[in-house]
């Protein structure tokens, strides 16, 4: 099954009004393919800027977190609705900073999860093994894990509005990768475990690796059929950002 490229930009807690003009500028100013869709995820106070300064029809913008209520006495947090109202699509949840930094349950980022999709934000859903799960051999029965809470709270149907990202936590910020092969075969071992329970949605359902994607390494994913796309951290925030949206052509 064909699927649409995706390739997100996590800039994290990073960024100011003229780093951000920056990015995006080079973004408008560069030929980008038309088979591919790019999310551009800044910090939430810089989402109405971003979203304002993009011009590309195929780049869109995206929260890094979000809370499951519309509204109320949370101080701190933003809702799906606010998202939506600052000109945003996305969001993203799981990450392995939330899980393991502000410890996000299975459950929560599951409800949080279907909060999202029912108010129309569609969500890059992360998960990942850390280091030592992975010398463990247990990566898959992480990834498994993460999604079953996620598998038990949302429909069918909306999976249609819910990209997964695969990030091995060994793997971020630490300029360590997975080879191209290592991703397609956790990837293909994901797609097989999302088979198995939600049936042939699985396979139009964007999987994308998520750990220390760059320029450099971007092309040797090229072939690899069940790696859909990159959720990008640092180099979301650099000009080698283009070359990784445009690494298929």
């Amino acid at each position: 099954m064909s699927r649409t490229f995706f390739v997100g930009g996590n800039f994290k807690m990073n960024g100011s009004k003229d780093s951000i003009k920056t990015i995006v500028d080079n973004l408008n100013a560069a030929k980008l393919p038309d088979n591919v869709e790019v999310v551009l995820c800044p910090p939430a106070a810089y989402l109405n800027l971003t979203a304002d300064l993009n011009k590309q029809p195929n780049v869109s913008v995206g929260a890094q977190n979000c809370y499951l209520k519309e509204s109320g006495a949370y101080t701190g947090e933003i809702s799906p609705l606010a998202i939506k109202d600052c000109g945003a699509e996305w969001v993203i949840l799981g990450h392995s900073e939330r899980r393991t930094i502000f410890n996000e349950s299975d459950e929560f980022i599951a409800e949080k999860t279907k909060f999202a999709v029912d108010n129309g934000v569609k969500v890059i859903l992360c998960i990942g093994e850390s280091i030592d799960e992975k010398k463990a051999g247990k990566t898959l029965e992480i990834c498994k894990r993460e999604l079953s809470a996620v598998i038990k709270t949302v429909t069918k149907d909306d999976w249609n509005k819910i990209v997964i990202a695969y990030e091995p936590i060994w793997a971020i910020g630490t300029g360590l990768a997975a080879t191209s092969q290592d991703a397609q075969d956790i990837h293909h071992e994901i797609r097989d475990y999302l088979r198995s329970e939600i049936g042939e949605i699985a396979d139009s359902i964007r999987i994308l690796y998520g750990g220390s994607a760059n320029g450099k390494n971007a092309p040797d994913f090229k072939d690899k059929l069940d790696v859909d796309g990159f959720l990008v951290g640092g180099a979301s925030l650099k000009p080698e950002f283009v070359n990784i949206i445009t690494s298929r052509q």
